[in-house]
C-alpha cells in the first residue's frame, strides 16, 4: 500500500512508543490508536477478532460513516481465540465484529496468507495474479476497498453483501488458497454453510503433520486439500 503512495499510520496497543519499531522498519508512521483512525481515509483492523472488543468505546465516534472499515479477522476458537457464541451458532464473523464496533466494516484480505500479501501480489492483468474476497454492504465502501486490493497487486472479487462473507471464511473453499479470480469465485459459490468449522478445527492436527517450519507452498496444499474444486 505505501508502494502505491498512500500515506500510513500504523498503531497497537501499547501506544506510539510501542509500534515506533516496526513503523521504522516498513517506512509508515507510528500512532496510537486515536490517531491512527483520525483523518483517513480507510481503516484497516489487522488484529485478533476478540481483541475487537476491547477497542476503546470511543474510538471511531469522529470519524465519518463513509470512511471504510476494513475488518481481516479470522476466528480459530481453541487454537487462539475463546468460544464466542453468537459466531458459534453461526452468525457471520464479521457481522459479528461490525455489532462489537457499532459500525459496518467491509470483509477483506482475510483469505489470503501473510506470504502471499507479502510476496505474490501483480500487477494489474497478469495472467497468474491471485484474488481476494472482498464482502460488504456499502457499495461505495466496497469499491473503495476493491480498488485498495488492486493497488496492492491483487485481483479483487467481490463476495457479495456482509451476511455472506462467511464464504470467505477459515476452512472454507475460497480460504488462503492462492486462488485466481475464476477458482475464487468458484470457492465462493461452492462453500457451504456451517460446513467449514469442523474442517477449521482440524487445523492444529494437520499443521502438525506440516512439522515444525511448513514451506507457503505446503500450508496451500494443506488448504486445498480441505475441498474437491
Amino acid at each position: 500500500m505505501k508502494a502505491a503512495g498512500h500515506a500510513i499510520r500504523v498503531a497497537n496497543t501499547r501506544g506510539r512508543e510501542g509500534v515506533q519499531r516496526l513503523a521504522e522498519e516498513i517506512g509508515v508512521t507510528a500512532a496510537d490508536v486515536h490517531e491512527a483512525v483520525k483523518e483517513t481515509e480507510v481503516i484497516i483492523l489487522a488484529i485478533p477478532l476478540p481483541a475487537m472488543a476491547k477497542l476503546p468505546a470511543e474510538l471511531f465516534k469522529g470519524v465519518p460513516r463513509d470512511v471504510p472499515i476494513i475488518d481481516t479477522s479470522n476466528y480459530y476458537p481453541g487454537l487462539r481465540d475463546p468460544q464466542i457464541q453468537e459466531i458459534d451458532g453461526g452468525m457471520p464473523e464479521s457481522v459479528w465484529v461490525s455489532k462489537e464496533l457499532g459500525r459496518p466494516v467491509i470483509k477483506a484480505f482475510n483469505n489470503i496468507l501473510a506470504y502471499s500479501l507479502a510476496e505474490r501480489g501483480q500487477p494489474e492483468g497478469a495472467p497468474d495474479r491471485l484474488a481476494v474476497a472482498v464482502a460488504g454492504d456499502d457499495a461505495n465502501a466496497k469499491r473503495i476497498v476493491m480498488a485498495l486490493v488492486n493497488e496492492t497487486g491483487f485481483d479483487p472479487v467481490d463476495a457479495g453483501s456482509l451476511d455472506e462473507s462467511w464464504r470467505q471464511q477459515p476452512s472454507t473453499p475460497a480460504y488462503c488458497c492462492d486462488y485466481d479470480v475464476l477458482m475464487m469465485r468458484k470457492g465462493l459459490a461452492e462453500a457451504i454453510k456451517n460446513g467449514a468449522p469442523k474442517k477449521r478445527d482440524r487445523m492444529p492436527e494437520l499443521f502438525a503433520k506440516l512439522g515444525p517450519n511448513p514451506r507457503h507452498e505446503e500450508i496451500v496444499a494443506m488448504n486445498r486439500s480441505l475441498h474437491s474444486l
